[in-house]
């Protein structure tokens, strides 16, 4: 307070400014100096939230002394969150001490080591083939990035999210926050992360597919969507095909368009790929052809049977004078 007589310490002069520097805190010994020499690496230490700031909270473990939580090591979870999310300042909390240099009164705290590392015991508890609910974090062009628990993160990969449907981007299949269930495919320790598949929960519907649209077989189905290269035909089933533009030629010499219902014949049928590649066009088409085949197997019968020559053979008959002959000769011999 103003006119308040202190002791205190010289610091520092400045001859240019006429300044003396002074200090108060040096009378007293330094905090850090009184923290308990067995406190050491891997103790847990009680504190309280002094200072906030998005990459961390500054935690007091005693009058003085204080330790920084970054914000990575609150939680296993790899998302990028503030410090805000974790904690207020007021706040009583237990850490670990992470580092502790006391010549540079320095320490780091961590709070997500009083829970266990889910990633310890990851393949017991989310073995290959197991099936869980998971949470939408995020997508990317490639696939979604979900979280199983705190900690546990998973990539769905675009191509593994559904059989039937062709996803452009997730956003057409999910939404960020949502809950979807998946299975375990893949186990990767070292990167922490799980390859997981959405459509795997069900089966191949392409093992039934194989039998139904057979390479000739005719299917009724709606254009959908037209691209560059063609158009997307949903058929029965929930399937999708594909035509090109030629193949989208109707009868009238018209092309179809989107939302129009055509039938539509399989001209490809590829399982692995998952891929059926359609026509319309080839409908009349080989109708056509097949008239034109007749017509000339019937123009080439009767050309056959115009030049085939006819060979008349005389048919004996037995008459009754032959037969009264024969009698009289059968009574002679006998005679």
């Amino acid at each position: 307070q103003l006119d308040q007589k202190l002791n205190v310490v010289i610091l520092d002069f400045d001859d240019e400014k006429k300044r003396i520097a002074l200090g108060l805190k040096q009378l007293q010994p330094h905090p850090w100096d009184a923290l308990d020499p067995d406190l050491k690496v891997g103790d847990r230490v009680k504190g309280r939230v002094v200072v906030m700031a998005d990459y961390g909270a500054f935690i007091e473990i005693a009058p003085g002394v204080e330790g920084l939580i970054h914000v990575s090591e609150m939680s296993w979870s790899q998302h990028l969150r503030t410090a805000n999310d974790f904690m207020k300042v007021g706040d009583e909390i237990e850490a670990v001490i992470l580092t502790l240099d006391r010549e540079d009164r320095k320490m780091s705290l961590g709070i997500k080591q009083l829970k266990k590392d889910p990633w310890e015991d990851i393949e017991v508890r989310y073995p290959v083939g197991s099936q869980h609910t998971a949470k939408v974090r995020n997508f990317t062009n490639f696939g979604v990035f979900v979280e199983i628990e705190e900690g546990v993160d998973g990539l769905i990969h675009i191509s593994d999210l559904s059989w039937t449907k062709k996803v452009k981007h997730p956003s057409e299949f999910t939404t960020i926050g949502a809950d979807i269930d998946v299975q375990v495919l893949e186990i990767d320790k070292e990167s922490r992360r799980l390859s997981l598949g959405h459509k795997q929960l069900e089966e191949n519907p392409w093992d039934v597919f194989e039998t139904v649209f057979t390479v000739g077989s005719v299917h009724e189905g709606t254009i959908v969507e037209m691209v560059e290269k063609g158009a997307v035909i949903q058929l029965p089933y929930g399937v999708e095909g594909f035509a090109t533009p030629k193949h989208l030629v109707k009868e009238d010499g018209t092309s179809a368009q989107v939302d129009e219902k055509l039938n539509f014949k399989v001209i490809e049928f590829n399982k692995d790929s998952k891929r059926i590649i359609l026509s319309h066009s080839r409908i009349f088409e080989d109708e056509a052809k097949a008239e034109r085949n007749e017509a000339r197997k019937a123009k080439r019968a009767t050309k056959r049977q115009e030049e085939t020559p006819v060979i008349s053979t005389p048919i004996e008959k037995t008459t009754l004078g032959d037969l009264e002959a024969l009698a009289a000769l059968k009574e002679k011999l006998s005679e």
